[in-house]
C-alpha cells in the first residue's frame, strides 16, 4: 500500500475505476467509460472512507508539487494560443485558466465539431483560426494524448486577439469576421463577444 501511495502519475493517467475509487483533488471522473484519471502530475494518494460514509470506495487524490500552478479541468474557461490548424481541428498551447497563467505547458485541440454550437458540419476550421490567434474556450475535457478538448461553442468564447497578415492587431466587426486597421483587409475568424 505504502509504495502505491508514492508513485507519481502524470494528467491523463488511469487511477482507477469508478466503481471502486473516487475522484479527489487533482483528478477527475470521466463518464463515458466510467474511470478516474489524474489531472496533474504528482503523487497518487489514497484516502480511506470514513467509517460512518455510505459510500465505502476510497477517494484516490493526487498531490502536485507546492509550486504548482493552475490546472485546466473541464468547465473552466482558458485563454490559449493556437499553434497548429488542420481541416478537423485546431491545436492550441494553454496560457491562462481564468485569470490565472499556467507555470507548465498544457496542450489543447479545438475539434472541428467543438468551435460553434450551430451548423457544425460546415465549420471550416482555416477560417475560424490561424495559428499566433488568442483564443478564449471551455475545457471539455482531458482527451486523447495529454490534450484537453477545448470548445469555443458559446458566444463569448472563440478567438480574442489576432494580428492580421500585415501584422496589425485586428479589430471584430463581427462573429465571424475581424479587420485589419492597417490594410481594412477581412478576414475570417470565430470571434468571441466582448463584453459578454
Amino acid at each position: 500500500m505504502k509504495e502505491e501511495e508514492e508513485e507519481m502519475v502524470t494528467p491523463g493517467e488511469v487511477l482507477g475505476k469508478g466503481t471502486e475509487v473516487k475522484a479527489g483533488k487533482g483528478a477527475y471522473l470521466s463518464p463515458h467509460n466510467n474511470t478516474v484519471y489524474a489531472a496533474l502530475t504528482g503523487r497518487r494518494s489514497l484516502a480511506p472512507p470514513s467509517p460512518q460514509s455510505p459510500d465505502q470506495r476510497p477517494t484516490v487524490e493526487v498531490i502536485g508539487h507546492k509550486a504548482h500552478g493552475p490546472v485546466p479541468e473541464p468547465g473552466c474557461v482558458v485563454i490559449a494560443r493556437v499553434t497548429k490548424v488542420m481541416a478537423r481541428m485546431a491545436s492550441a498551447d494553454i496560457m491562462c485558466v481564468g485569470s490565472k497563467s499556467v507555470r507548465e505547458k498544457f496542450s489543447g485541440v479545438i475539434r472541428q465539431q467543438d468551435v460553434r454550437a450551430t451548423e457544425i458540419d460546415k465549420v471550416d476550421m482555416h477560417s475560424s483560426f490561424r495559428p499566433g490567434d488568442i483564443v478564449k474556450a471551455s475545457v471539455i475535457s482531458l482527451g486523447d494524448a495529454r490534450a484537453y478538448y477545448l470548445s469555443t461553442a458559446q458566444n463569448e468564447l472563440g478567438v480574442v486577439s489576432a494580428e492580421s497578415m500585415a501584422g496589425g492587431t485586428m479589430v471584430p466587426v463581427s462573429w465571424t469576421e475581424m479587420q485589419c486597421p492597417l490594410t481594412g483587409q477581412i478576414e475570417q475568424r470565430k470571434v468571441a463577444k466582448v463584453g459578454a
